[in-house]
């Protein structure tokens, strides 16, 4: 089986492969010196003691940037937030940076229109959904986000270039992604209680939901546009 299309191709992806390698071989020596606290949750939770009410909103920040910057996936900063705060409060601090980068990303989009957004999203990604959000309606958009692994982050922009009021789009954006959340949040909540199989177990089932999100969206978007096409009103 044919890999690489072409020899520069192979080479890119060799050294890709060692970058990354080395990213994560350095990130291990710094966190071992001088963060070694990361990797043991009682004592991690003590550190963050100090900082008193602003730990929580700095992990409320941080998944509110990830939806407008994007550099990780928001399930990771959820994880560490079940890691840190417990199930319930790491969900509530998870949705709130979750619905307030949502909500820029859509102020954004609706303030500077569509130039903006074109600048800031990938052009494949503006090509492949752009209308996407119009013609699915809001039970396409429900079904959209639910599923982990689509680009949902970029359709948050995509939507302020719609008709589409701000609290109707937080409303279907705040129980859409939900779900994935409340799972993601939970594994680290059970890993910092010990209880390493569970958590690893309820991660695997996110990872596995995200690839065949990532890999069949486009399928994905087909479907909930024939589907709603066919709706009767």
């Amino acid at each position: 089986m044919k890999i690489f299309s072409s020899p520069d191709a192979r080479r890119r992806g060799v050294l890709a492969v060692f970058v990354v390698a080395a990213a994560f071989v350095a990130l291990y020596l710094l966190v071992r010196e001088y963060a070694w606290f990361i990797t043991d949750a009682e004592a991690l939770r003590t550190w963050l003691q100090q900082f008193g009410v602003l730990a929580p909103l700095v992990f409320i920040l941080i998944q509110a940037l990830q939806v407008i910057v994007a550099p990780i996936p928001g399930q990771v900063v959820a994880l560490v937030a079940g890691y840190l705060f417990g199930p319930v409060a790491g969900t509530v601090y998870s949705l709130t940076g979750v619905l307030i980068g949502s909500t820029v990303a859509f102020s954004l989009a609706k303030r500077f229109g569509r130039s903006f957004v074109e600048d800031v999203l990938h052009e494949d990604v503006v090509a492949r959904f752009d209308g996407f959000v119009d013609t699915v309606g809001v039970p396409g958009l429900f079904a959209f986000v639910i599923i982990p692994g689509l680009p949902d982050d970029a359709i948050c922009f995509l939507s302020g270039l719609t008709k589409w009021t701000l609290p109707t789009f937080i409303a279907v954006i705040s129980v859409g992604r939900l779900p994935a959340y409340v799972i993601t949040v939970y594994a680290g909540g059970e890993l910092a209680s010990g209880r390493v199989r569970s958590g690893l177990a309820l991660i695997g089932l996110v990872i596995l939901a995200s690839v065949v999100g990532y890999y069949k969206q486009e399928a994905i978007r087909d479907l909930l546009e024939r589907a709603e096409l066919r709706r009767p009103f």
